[in-house]
């Protein structure tokens, strides 16, 4: 009987991992009170699956989406000091944007798998080789057990894997599948601020946290990440529909 509960220890061991209590985690914080507040944690929890998809499949939202992502990345690398692995099976991704949101091309290791499958593989992989300070990766096709997976190698080696959906087809709403992240983001563009000159001004986006674990969801517009990888809050939008909070999908610029 002994040695058929010390078989079970390991199983036993990520689970109290995963329900770990907020102050005994890493935590990632966006550095806006405006996000800050609304998480759980007062931030992301560093040792976790998020997941982020578009709130459609506008070129403009997609790219949002990727560089919000790329921002938390960057954040990350830079205060641990390690590469950012970017794993995906597309080749289109522009690493120039990446640079303005704070992740130069010399911080970044490229993978591009032939399926998803192997990507998944991949990421698993890299977490537990502990090389990279972050994780992102594209995927269309992935199961609640590879969630579960990714969520608990993230948590064993405080690594965050940042999991950037993709829709299979145009009005899939990837977001009705089950998952184990511990986030779930839905982000697009928004209009940007108007300029006393020609020109356009800071990107915003819609950002959407659907779901989280320890807290609801909610919706705000924020500025994109700027050359650090850091957001902030519209000022004339501060105290108003940046503020925002509850189930509403879209705030308005």
């Amino acid at each position: 009987m002994s040695a058929a509960l010390d078989s079970f220890a390991p199983s036993i061991a990520h689970l109290r991992t995963i329900a770990t209590p907020a102050a005994d985690y890493r935590v990632m914080p966006f550095g806006i009170d405006a996000l800050d507040s609304r998480l759980g944690a007062g931030g992301l929890r560093a040792g976790a699956l998020h997941e982020a998809t578009s709130r459609s499949a506008a070129l403009v939202d997609d790219a949002a989406t990727t560089l919000f992502l790329a921002g938390i990345a960057a954040r990350e690398a830079a205060g641990a000091g390690g590469p950012v692995l970017w794993a995906s099976c597309r080749a289109d991704l522009y690493a120039p944007a990446l640079e303005q949101a704070g992740l130069p091309s010399a911080n970044v290791i490229y993978a591009q798998p032939r399926d998803d499958a192997a990507l998944l593989a991949v990421v698993e992989d890299a977490v537990r080789d502990g090389t990279p300070a972050a994780i992102v990766a594209e995927a269309s096709k992935v199961s609640m057990v590879a969630t579960r997976r990714l969520q608990l190698v993230a948590a064993d080696a405080d690594v965050p894997v940042l999991l950037l959906r993709r829709a299979r087809g145009l009005n899939q709403d990837v977001f009705a599948e089950p998952s184990a992240a511990w986030t779930r983001w839905r982000i697009g563009a928004a209009p940007s601020e108007r300029l006393g000159v020609a020109g356009v001004g800071r990107a915003r986006w819609a950002v959407e946290c659907v779901r989280q674990r320890g807290g609801e969801g909610f919706s705000l517009i924020v500025e994109g990440s700027d050359e650090t990888g850091r957001l902030a809050v519209p000022a004339e939008l501060g105290r108003g529909a940046a503020e925002t909070a509850g189930t509403v999908r879209f705030a308005a610029a």
